[in-house]
């Protein structure tokens, strides 16, 4: 039996791993190792100056071995993959973020950065990602089939399969667009709101600007296109 390693950037509690978990027993055995609470945008970071926790944890899905950790995500799959997963893991599944990891966004995510972390450990990887809302339509209908069939498909060294959720109702949706490469262009244009604390300190709070414009052919015009986005993303870092 293959075995699968879950983990995620918005922690061990968080709806998104426990609804990946649930469709990912379906393919294998399940093993989770994933943060204690919400790690986002941490991107690619791994603790090296301390040493990190690991902790047997309940998980509402029947026959899935759970661990929290207080480490990054990409932590999670260097210890999942080197000491909690009996003779490594087949497969790493990262997500389901809750937000899109598309175009320059994918450089700050920590889900995706997980991800790389797996591919580097030469392990066949997968990340998921949906709209930060409520609405899960199209991912329950797409999960299983799209899992399904990126599991055998082969990935060179570095990359990772990268797929994004549309978050409408699945009326609103028009299916799923293979192959999309990642867009360059902004996902969110920021920019900082300066407030001024006290004499000489400023404070500087991040505001993201959505962007409604993407290039054809690319997993954030897809996105705007109301598809299901699956492509290959690749670490160049």
């Amino acid at each position: 039996m293959r075995k699968i390693l879950i983990t995620n950037d918005d922690g061990i509690d968080a709806d998104g791993i426990v609804r990946l978990a649930k469709t990912a027993v379906e393919f294998g055995e399940v093993w989770v190792v994933a943060p204690d609470n919400q790690r986002s945008a941490m991107s690619h970071g791994i603790t090296l100056r301390h040493s990190i926790e690991c902790w047997k944890v309940d998980f509402p899905v029947p026959g899935v071995h759970a661990f929290a950790c207080d480490g990054q995500p990409a932590d999670c799959v260097r210890i999942g993959v080197l000491n909690i997963v009996p003779g490594k893991p087949d497969h790493v599944f990262a997500g389901i973020n809750y937000g899109y990891n598309t175009a320059s966004d994918l450089q700050y995510s920590a889900t995706a950065g997980a991800a790389f972390e797996a591919a580097f450990q030469k392990i066949h990887t997968i990340a998921f990602s949906e709209d930060a809302s409520e609405m899960h339509e199209v991912t329950d209908r797409y999960l299983k089939e799209i899992m399904g069939e990126l599991l055998n498909k082969p990935l060179a060294i570095n990359q990772i399969w990268n797929v994004n959720f549309p978050g409408y109702t699945l009326e609103e949706c028009n299916g799923i667009l293979w192959d999309r490469t990642v867009s360059t262009d902004e996902f969110y244009k920021d920019r900082y709101h300066e407030t001024v604390v006290s004499e000489g300190r400023i404070s500087y709070m991040v505001e993201g600007i959505r962007n409604y414009e993407a290039s054809e052919g690319t997993d954030l015009k897809a996105i705007f296109d109301h598809y299901v986005s699956v492509g290959i993303a690749t670490n160049i870092s």
